[in-house]
């Protein structure tokens, strides 16, 4: 029987952080000598660079170094080697980093970047990703086809299309014969950023043997230590990368950053430490954003309401690299019909540069753009046919074990069940909604829902590993990759490993902070695959632990070791509690009355790999996903069509995770991710002007949720159907929390108020204006109601 796992147990991080004891990068000003660093940013969007004079600055002093882009020219990535440390020839975004200095104090280094001069020959720049898909005069990267590709990758050289990923099943002609109507819509979302509390700050240490030390806000250290080898032509063994808590990530901290640049600094800087702390503007200007998406979407369906063929085009904004973002859009290609089963697909997901700065991944990981699209055109082909929404997808969703995906692979019997989430989010909806008259003629109510899944997008050989290192004691100290950012994880690892060993969970120790020499392996920290990947790895470190615990225990007890158990501390038979050992009298070695000692230290450590495929390159065939989650959200809301303003009265949650850990951290993330998502369904949004000039680099002009915009009801439902190969049958959750809210809020408007909203943010002016083009008979009707009330 479980202790904790299914219990809603404390978080591990939470005294730390709520006192303000917890340690971010930022935190970080005491390593000897550290240095200041900052860079100057490229001013255009497009353009050549003819010269850049340094010489005024190298004689300012306490300027310790200044490096530019030919003092290491290597391309870097993880997917795409597409983005140069410092620009080299040419820059291809407003931000990009160009010049970058070290100095004895931020002041001096900023004095340092105002007299370095650059003169640029200005090129045109492309920011409309549908026009660069098809330009072949304005290339954001005309040598494309020298720069190293993962295998899984397909960019079309003297293009501006970094990747074209095709899904293919069945004939669409045919499917679009057997159809009784078909629709057609062209859909979109702009970039945003990810608006993380802590901005980015990274510390790097050339040191003079050659080893390097850095220390980031990284959501994923060992990607940042494989990528630094490749950039440096080091082994990794050489370099160690540290990440404290991070303030917030979204996938933004995900990939390599400015971590080479600060190495860089630190290498021309006599080996001394440079630190580097972008301010909020710099973050917007500079950093990773979102990728934007367009989408056009034709969908073939019988009068009885089976979809008999699917035809999409994603166009994916990847601003001026696309290093993460072509797994961006490989991934939502991958998935592109959602969570339903069509005979006949044809997709393409292209990823696109623009002169835009560059995007990486973002929470969802393009499911929640991809669902914006899918779940839009279902809710209008579902009115046009007068079937209900669930009724509608509940027709064409994916069962388990018979459900055929999109590409090609049959969906597992215990993969969970989406009907399930539908009827339930659909219930609660309809059940709660207000039977009373609006208070008013023109206010109006309406209700949505949404269908979804996800799974990680991760490559077949990603692994996870874990080690359990027992004390004294007979505490324990959890040893994973993941790294802590805010979600929760390791609290939910640490209920693992403590049913698992018979330990109180106040007796299981796991750090947030992760240190790359110390830590066992994992991956990276993205896609919601940490529950699954490290929880399977701490499970079986678990069970190697206890491989040795009974080994001696065994022979101290002279019983066999598949007779033992553990349970609050003591290891004894089965059934004979009475006749004990305690923990800490075998965990470091089990010494008889003699003096005569057997076993030792126990060090239990446990892996986990990724059970998936390669996919076709032509037809997109094969397994990608280790698993899905199924998930649907309903939003009920009213509007004002005078003014076009919405009020959120509740989103109502269900997800299919096979089992609540922690039902509270769960519920968590439902809250959180609904409160994101509703903030990108509404009014997030980075703003260009015509010559790529970001417009909203700020929190006080890029708008994100405030109080007053949370509903006021949340409804969330945890529907348990376990995966056999998760650990305790779990699912990841984290990113499903956000994926269907911006569909449902425009299925909501549409049942209000039957106005169609295509585009991406629905602020209260766009409603307002799709009223004025669609529903002009109403305003009239409702201003001469108005003019009628005023005395």
């Amino acid at each position: 029987m479980n202790e904790y796992v299914g219990q809603s147990v404390p978080r591990k991080d939470a005294n730390d952080k709520v006192s303000g004891q917890a340690m971010y990068a930022v935190d970080i000003d005491y390593i000897p000598n550290m240095l200041t660093g900052k860079f100057l940013a490229s001013p255009i969007a497009h353009g050549k660079i003819l010269s850049i004079d340094t010489a005024e600055a190298e004689k300012l002093p306490g300027v310790v170094a200044i490096v530019t882009g030919k003092d290491w020219p290597v391309k870097i990535g993880l997917y795409a080697g597409d983005r140069d440390i410092l620009a080299v020839e040419k820059v291809v975004w407003i931000g990009q980093p160009v010049v970058a200095v070290a100095a004895e104090s931020e002041a001096i280094a900023e004095e340092a970047l105002s007299l370095i001069k650059i003169e640029y020959e200005p090129l045109e720049p492309i920011l409309d990703p549908v026009k660069a898909m098809d330009s072949k005069q304005i290339l954001v990267h005309e040598k494309m086809a020298d720069y190293n590709h993962s295998p899984a990758f397909h960019p079309i050289p003297g293009t501006n299309v970094a990747n074209h990923f095709k899904l293919r099943k069945g004939n669409i002609e045919d499917g679009f014969k057997q159809a009784d109507e078909i629709f057609e819509h062209s859909y979109s979302m702009p970039q945003i950023s990810h608006a993380y509390l802590e901005t980015i700050v990274s510390i790097g240490h050339y040191r003079r043997d050659g080893t390097i030390e850095v220390w980031s806000s990284a959501q994923s250290p060992f990607t940042v230590r494989y990528l630094l080898g490749i950039t440096f032509a080091t082994p990794t063994s050489n370099i160690t990368v540290y990440s404290p808590l991070l303030g917030g990530g979204f996938g933004g901290k995900a990939g390599l950053n400015f971590e080479p640049l600060v190495v860089l600094l630190s290498r021309k800087a006599n080996n001394r430490p440079v630190k580097l702390h972008l301010t909020r503007e710099e973050n917007f200007r500079s950093a990773p954003i979102r990728v934007g998406m367009v989408a056009k979407l034709k969908t073939g369906v019988t009068k009885q309401g089976k979809v008999t063929a699917q035809q999409i085009e994603y166009i994916w904004d990847s601003g001026a690299c696309a290093d993460y973002a072509v797994n961006v859009g490989r991934a939502a290609g991958y998935v592109s019909i959602g969570p339903y089963d069509i005979e006949h697909i044809k997709s393409d997901s292209y990823t696109v540069y623009t002169n835009k700065p560059y995007a990486t991944a973002f929470r969802g990981f393009g499911h929640l753009e991809l669902h914006w699209v899918i779940e839009r055109q279902n809710e209008i082909i579902a009115k046009k046919l007068g079937l209900d929404s669930v009724t509608f997808r509940k027709i064409n969703t994916l069962k388990p074990g018979s459900g055929i995906t999109g590409n090609q692979h049959r969906l597992r019997e215990d993969a969970g069940s989406i009907d399930e989430c539908l009827d339930k989010v659909w219930s609660e909806l309809t059940k709660k909604k207000k039977k009373t008259p609006p208070p008013k003629p023109w206010i109006f109510r309406g209700v949505g829902i949404a269908g979804f899944m996800k799974g990680p997008a991760q490559p077949p050989n990603s692994a996870s590993s874990s080690y359990v290192k027992f004390n004294e004691d007979g505490s324990v100290i959890l040893s994973v990759g993941t790294s802590e950012m805010g979600q929760g994880t390791l609290t939910s690892l640490a209920q693992i490993a403590a049913d698992e060993l018979g330990l109180p969970i106040e007796k299981v120790k796991i750090r947030g902070d992760r240190d790359t020499d110390r830590d066992a392996y994992t991956w990276q920290t993205v896609g919601s695959r940490s529950l699954f990947m490290d929880g399977n790895a701490v499970q079986n470190a678990c069970i190697n632990a206890k491989e040795q615990i009974f080994e001696t225990a065994s022979q101290v007890l002279r019983v066999i070791k598949d007779d033992l158990v553990i349970k609050n501390e003591l290891i004894f038979p089965k059934g004979e509690p009475w006749n004990h050992l305690s923990l800490s009298e075998v965990v470091m070695g089990y010494m008889y009355p003699t003096g005569e000692s057997i076993g030792g230290p126990v060090i239990g450590h446990g892996k986990y790999i990724a059970k998936m495929t390669i996919l076709d390159s032509d037809t997109g065939a094969g397994n990608p996903a280790i698993f899905e989650t199924f998930g649907a959200q309903g939003v009920e809301l009213e509007l004002n069509a005078l003014t076009g303003e919405i009020t959120i009265n509740q989103i109502v949650s269900a997800f299919d995770i096979g089992k609540a850990i922690n039902p509270q951290l769960c519920e968590g993330q439902v809250l959180g991710g609904s409160v994101m998502a509703l903030s990108i369904a509404t009014s997030e949004q980075l703003q260009y002007s015509k010559t790529g000039e970001l417009l909203n680099p700020s929190f006080v002009d890029y708008i994100i949720a405030r109080p007053g915009d949370i509903p006021k009801e949340f409804s969330s439902y945890f529907i348990e159907n376990p995966q056999e190969d998760g650990p305790h049958g779990a699912r990841g959750i984290g990113e499903l929390t956000m994926i269907g809210v911006p569909a449902a809020l425009g299925n909501a408007i549409a049942d209000a108020i039957n106005v169609q909203i295509f585009d991406l943010p629905i602020t209260s002016e766009r409603v307002w204006s799709e009223i004025q083009k669609q529903r002009p008979e109403l305003i009239t009707s409702l201003k001469k109601q108005l003019m009628e009330e005023k005395p």
